[in-house]
């Protein structure tokens, strides 16, 4: 007899009897080639054995594993191409529409238009149509601007009115811009023309391609307009003006005329350069005389300490003003409104303040800006023609002005 008690667990003993080829439990196996092999188990009700012991009976199918199908190719798709201007500023517009709430009916049931471009025209009073057959006299270079038969002169035919606001104060300041180089690059013109509030008055140079057109725009956006002309700096050759410079020694009469027949509508002449002209009597006097003979009016640029040209226009019975300051085109923006602010000061203590500039675009949208905040800072933005002091010929003779 077995001592099961005193003998190791596992070690002699009977070994149990199993049924040949038979365990306590089948083994489930699953084999696959190329890794996919299916092993089912159906188990049927349990049996007795030889033995007395239970045993099942397992049945394994082999399942085909599932074919795989490739998708097709898929073609590629180009990308949209990116939305135009117009059709964004269109979604834009649409979109604005959308969350304001309002509700815009337009013809036809169209969508949201494009970008427009709105020119807002200032109202104010029209300019006379030029040229005035009876303010100019035909010469071999080309009209000249003259005085009429019946005494119209072309500084008061052609001038733009000082249009003051009603909601101005009596005796309110009053300032004057002047913007020159007008009409050499177009872009810069048209720039000039459309962005200035019309009383800013335009000096014309006498080169442009299209310099009577140019006149005629500037005129019909309500700009009053000058001859810019070319006078003799000191350093001539070197720094040249331009054909037909007003030279002293020279046939300045000749080269003023010339100048002067390039277009009309003008109300006078401002000079571009001329330190050492005008500096010199002899050559700047017959020249002045010349102006105010043809019914215009003068304006000094005041670049030159040595200019004439002030006290030589009280003996001629010239209509003149000179300039009280020059915008520095090279400036930075700050700058420029820095010089500005200034020009009001001085127009606020004396009454009035005269200022030229040249039409570059940083001065162009900085003057724009001045220019169109003037009023409502209680100052009236005149054309030039309006601060030119007048001088009757035989009150100049007496040494008067009124």
């Amino acid at each position: 007899m077995t001592d099961e008690l005193n003998q190791p667990l596992g070690v002699g003993g009977e070994e149990p009897r199993r049924a040949p080829g038979r365990g306590r439990g089948a083994l489930l196996a699953v084999a696959g080639t190329l890794g996919a092999v299916a092993v089912a188990a159906a188990l049927v009700a349990p049996r007795i054995g030889g033995d007395g012991q239970p045993f099942a009976v397992a049945r394994i199918e082999t399942i085909e594993p599932p074919k795989i199908v490739e998708a097709p190719p898929v073609e590629p798709v180009a990308p949209a191409p990116p939305p135009t201007e117009a059709e964004r500023n269109a979604a834009a517009i649409a979109e604005m529409e959308r969350f304001s709430g309002v509700k815009v009916t337009r013809g036809g049931g169209g969508d949201a238009p494009g970008a427009l471009v709105i020119k807002i025209e200032e109202s104010g009073p029209e300019l006379a149509p030029a040229p005035d057959k009876r303010l100019v006299e035909k010469t071999s270079d080309g009209l000249l601007p003259r005085i009429g038969a019946d005494g119209a002169k072309p500084m008061d035919v052609y001038a733009r009115p000082a249009d003051l606001s009603a909601r101005l104060p009596a005796g309110a300041p009053r300032i004057a811009l002047v913007v020159g180089g007008v009409g050499l690059n177009a872009r810069l013109s048209d720039r000039a023309i459309d962005e200035l509030p019309a009383a800013v008055t335009l000096a014309l140079a006498p080169y442009g391609a299209a310099v009577e057109a140019t006149a005629a725009r500037a005129r019909a956006r309500g700009h009053e307009i000058l001859l810019h002309a070319p006078m003799e700096p000191y350093d001539f050759p070197v720094e040249n003006p331009g054909p037909h410079t007003l030279r002293a020694g020279s046939d300045a009469l000749g080269d003023l005329h010339w100048l002067m027949s390039r277009f009309t509508g003008y109300v006078g002449v401002v000079n571009f350069l001329g330190a050492r002209f005008t500096a010199e009597a002899g050559a700047l006097r017959p020249v002045l005389a010349d102006i105010a003979a043809r019914g215009l009016l003068y304006i000094d640029d005041g670049a030159s300490p040595r200019s004439l040209a002030p006290s030589l226009a009280s003996g001629l019975g010239l209509a003149s003003a000179r300039a009280d300051a020059a915008i520095d085109a090279r400036a930075k923006p700050q700058e420029i409104d820095a010089q500005l602010t200034q020009l009001e000061a001085l127009a606020r203590r004396n009454g009035q303040a005269i200022a030229v500039a040249e039409a570059l675009p940083g001065v162009i949208a900085r003057l724009s800006h001045f220019a169109r905040d003037l009023e409502r800072r209680g100052i009236a933005l005149v054309p030039v023609s309006a601060l030119a002091g007048r001088v009757d010929v035989s009150e100049a003779r007496a040494g008067r002005a009124k």
